[in-house]
């Protein structure tokens, strides 16, 4: 199980508009909250992504990137992401190769892919793992915390 202060796994993943996204090129530059979830248009899914989109610059402003991952195809996070206006790119996770790197556990008995969000720190270690299929929203919440207090120590 990744645990916090563990180096982030390096992958790349294509975007809603086609180009790749790889952890690596924001080392040494920006702090990372990387949210995993179920599935684009569900009710809480929904509700995350909103939340993180109406919050997007207080992350901006923390020196911070957010970037979703679930299984759903390069279309449909095209489509997500067009119809909410959200801001930060989706990656395109269709194999689970990295849900599974990240060790996301499944949810409801195994049905479903879990929701777990990572933030990152700009030297690529994990700060903070927060694990919850029930409170979407707080995933956002949680992670500007761990922000700010990161940003209030360097």
């Amino acid at each position: 199980m990744l645990q916090i202060g563990d180096l982030a796994p390096d992958f790349s993943l294509k975007t809603t508009t086609g180009e790749t996204f790889q952890l690596s090129d924001y080392r040494g530059k920006r702090s990372i909250v990387l949210y995993f979830y179920p599935k684009d248009d569900t009710p809480g899914c929904t509700a995350e992504a909103c939340s993180f989109r109406d919050q997007y610059e207080d992350f901006q402003e923390l020196g911070a990137e957010v970037v979703g991952v679930s299984s759903d195809s390069e279309t449909s996070h095209q489509k997500f992401t067009q119809k909410h206006r959200l801001p930060f790119p989706l990656l395109a996770d269709t194999g689970g190769r990295v849900r599974k790197q990240y060790e996301v556990p499944r949810a409801l008995l195994g049905l479903l892919p879990g929701r777990v969000t990572f933030v990152i720190d700009a030297e690529g270690r994990i700060q903070y793992i927060f694990n919850s299929m029930n409170r979407a929203t707080d995933h956002v919440s949680e992670a500007k915390q761990v922000l700010t207090k990161l940003r209030a120590t360097t």
